[in-house]
């Protein structure tokens, strides 16, 4: 009995040691599968309003000044450490809002909407834009009231006036994009069209109208568009991030890149004040 205990003392250490060795490499790969896991299921869905030159549906590939400020989390430092899968649609107002409230869409650029107060948080700013009522060439409108009996095109979805939107003896009649707006104002089916400058010029140059087709803008509005994050998103705690991404990439001066490269050729009419 005596010969074998040295005997048995030994397998027992080396069992013990298998055993530790067995335990530590299982913890291991349940760490490494746990961080692969967190990884590969923070998905990103962001929407991007359709609305041209900030959305623009192509059968090349989307685009837009508001697509591509967004689409630059692809190439981010917190892309890359959270291992995002990032989806990227091109949608209505409407449906953004809704899918904001239910968390369908995490992320988007848009104006405040008092509806989604609850459901969002604010980001980042971008710079202020001037909504306007705009008619044909010769045309002026002094101020909201002379607009009344006027018939004008608005944007289904969208709020770019208070004063206008509560004015019963305004007509609005709605459209499905600015393009088809300016079609109307063209045939003289409605006096005028209200919106930010920038889309109303993108859809004049997408029309191939001249510089001198519109009349003198009345500014109706100054809205700020921000970066908002859906409050159902699994990333409200990176906002941090988020808006140091977006800040530095304002300051860059990447957004006056991209309003010169979809606003190259149609100028803002000389009368604007």
């Amino acid at each position: 009995m005596c010969l074998n205990e040295p005997t048995l003392l030994a397998a027992s250490i080396k069992n013990i040691l298998v055993a530790l060795i067995l335990l530590i490499n299982a913890q291991l790969i349940l760490a490494d599968n746990t961080q692969l896991s967190f990884n590969s299921n923070v998905n990103l869905n962001i929407n991007t309003i359709a609305v041209s030159p900030y959305g623009i549906e192509h059968a090349d590939g989307n685009r837009g000044i508001y697509y591509e400020l967004a689409d630059s989390l692809t190439s981010s430092k917190l892309y890359d450490a959270k291992g995002l899968q990032i989806e990227h649609q091109i949608s209505p107002y409407a449906r953004i809002i809704h899918e904001l409230k239910n968390g369908q869409t995490d992320l988007t650029i848009m104006f405040k909407y008092q509806e989604l107060e609850q459901y969002v948080t604010y980001i980042t700013p971008l710079p202020s834009l001037k909504n306007v009522v705009i008619g044909l060439k010769n045309s002026q409108f002094d101020n909201a009231y002379s607009l009344e009996g006027k018939t004008i095109a608005y944007l289904r979805g969208a709020k770019f006036s208070d004063a206008i939107d509560h004015n019963r003896k305004i007509t609005k009649v709605t459209t499905k994009d600015f393009q088809q707006g300016i079609n109307m104002l063209a045939a003289k089916r409605v006096d005028a069209i209200i919106g930010p400058m920038e889309p109303i010029l993108a859809a004049a140059q997408a029309l191939n109208k001249p510089a001198d087709f519109f009349g003198q803008p009345l500014v109706v509005s100054e809205r700020t568009p921000w970066v908002q994050i859906s409050n159902h998103s699994e990333l409200m705690s990176e906002i941090a991030g988020l808006k140091q991404h977006f800040d530095q990439l304002l300051s860059s001066g990447k957004l006056e890149q991209l309003r010169a490269k979809y606003l190259l050729y149609y100028q803002e009419p000389h009368n604007q004040e």
